[in-house]
């Protein structure tokens, strides 16, 4: 083409062309391809823990009561506005109105109605019935409004609802969400072909689709790192927001095609012991597992220097945490001596890890260093669905190495044996208690103060690291998240320049 143009050309031709390339810029530059390291099991936010639905489809396809912006601000999203009782157990949500599912079945006030005593329900299959629990009624004055009453105070309550788990969803099409989602939100899902892609479309109908600039959206699967490097490099992506390959950033950032961004996430990677499987229900065997443990090989090892080390279950980055990495700083001298005062057979660990390589690089290096301290792991490399039905469901498991990517997820310690952790602990269940409803935010931060030294007190896991975000973007591609304060990535605002 460049041969083409150097030569004379008659003026209707240099037009011709002139427009054939505006039109091709414009197509190029109202669709974009995501990269994607997780393939989701189900696109039913509201009935699968999946983190990837949320990153793809809350907010996105699905709609909350509310939202989170990248600083954890809780703002409007269906509910315009909301007020809340002087007890603080009464909120009063204040809906939009002209709102329309993708199947053109009106949303109103009883769909949210449907969608929170679904949730609630005693068969609901919804991953975070949890922030549920607070709510003892909920009731709709008219089609424009709902009355959620909670039997007590809830700290984290508007935050919850703008979770993916809290989805609203109509009745007509929330049985079939799992394989085609109808929600409200500015986009429309279009096509999911399995081990390959998803596809969504800008919701033209969307109460504020003026101001979503982006036509298409392409999520493309690739767990593999090199394969994500290669999509990268030849420009058949132009977005990977959680690149996989903290090992490769450096040729990126030195490649004046794209830019690189390292933020933060709420995700604590952490060991998991099944605490209610022998030995892990021994304090002193979880407390020799935790000495065994160096971080800061794991960290340059599994994630090339690019993570912060961990000592409890809270981000670094929060304004509650306390560093407790040197509770079990590595010493295998300890770790032995109290493998001996337990007093048990260890024999060999299964440490079942799914096919993320933060898990699977991690687990090679925690392989290698518990054989120093005397212990046999037999690392087992599993699929995505086997380890959500294995061990998240059926707590079939020794030890994993998992990332938790919610936001104020201290509860997870507190949801008792049928959680896939297997820890029980009344007196950390009423800590949790209290640290929910406290209303100052003063007096929280020391309950979660406390809470973190708890659990670590108790080597509930072995605390690893927090699990950065690596994005890597073409130049000219603006509005994407650098650190995700939520699971979901709002694409209303991404634009390509």
């Amino acid at each position: 083409m460049l041969s083409i143009l150097r030569k004379p050309i008659h003026l209707s031709i240099c037009a011709a062309l002139s427009l054939v390339i505006s039109f091709s810029h414009v197509w190029a530059s109202s669709k974009i391809s995501i990269g994607m390291q997780q393939e989701p099991t189900s696109l039913d936010p509201t009935a699968d823990a999946t983190a990837s639905i949320d990153g793809m489809l809350s907010h996105n396809v699905y709609e909350s009561l509310t939202t989170v912006n990248e600083s954890g601000e809780v703002l409007p999203a269906l509910a315009t506005d909301w007020q809340v009782s002087k007890d603080g157990l009464e909120y009063l949500f204040n809906l939009r109105q002209n709102v329309k599912f993708h199947d053109g079945t009106v949303f109103d006030s009883e769909d949210v109605v449907f969608s929170f005593e679904r949730a609630m329900s005693d068969d609901s299959v919804n991953p975070t019935k949890k922030i549920f629990k607070p709510i003892e009624s909920i009731s709709a004055p008219d089609n424009h409004s709902v009355v959620i009453k909670l039997k007590k105070k809830d700290a984290f309550f508007l935050f919850n609802m703008a979770k993916g788990d809290a989805s609203i969803v109509a009745a007509e099409s929330s049985s079939s969400n799992n394989e085609k989602p109808v929600g409200t939100g500015p986009f429309v899902f279009d096509d999911w072909k399995r081990g390959d892609r998803l596809i969504l479309s800008k919701n033209v109908d969307w109460y504020d689709a003026a101001s979503v600039s982006v036509e298409k959206v392409e999520f493309r699967f690739i767990s593999d790192a090199a394969a994500a490097t290669a999509a990268m490099m030849a420009e058949e992506l132009d977005a990977f927001p959680g690149f996989p390959a903290p090992e490769l950033l450096d040729q990126f950032e030195a490649d004046p095609r794209f830019q690189v961004t390292i933020g933060s996430t709420e995700g604590e990677v952490i060991l998991a012991f099944n605490n209610k499987k022998s030995p892990f229900d021994n304090l002193n065997v979880r407390r020799a597992l935790s000495h065994a443990i160096n971080r800061d090989e794991i960290i340059d090892g599994a994630m090339y220097g690019r993570a912060v080390p961990i000592g409890s279950f809270y981000p670094p980055h929060g304004a509650a945490y306390v560093d407790l990495t040197e509770v079990y700083e590595h010493d295998l001298g300890k770790s032995k001596e109290l493998l001996k005062s337990a007093g048990l057979e260890i024999g060999e660990l299964s440490l079942r890890v799914p096919p993320f390589p933060y898990a699977t690089r991690s687990a090679e290096i925690v392989q290698a260093q518990f054989a120093k301290a005397g212990i046999d792991v037999k690392v087992e490399n599993v699929e995505w669905g086997f380890w959500i039905d294995e061990v998240y469901k059926k707590k079939n498991y020794d030890m994993t190495i998992i990332a938790h990517t919610s936001p104020n997820d201290l509860g997870n310690f507190a949801r008792g044996p049928k959680y896939f952790y297997g820890f029980d602990d009344a007196a950390y269940n009423d800590l949790y208690a209290n640290i929910v409803g406290e209303a100052d935010p003063k007096k929280r931060i020391l309950l979660i103060k406390e809470a973190q030294r708890y659990l670590t007190n108790k080597a509930v896991h072995g605390f690893l690291f927090q699990l950065p975000k690596l994005g890597i973007f073409k130049k000219g591609i603006e509005g994407f998240w650098k650190s995700a304060p939520v699971l979901y990535q709002p694409l209303r605002n991404i634009s390509i320049n």
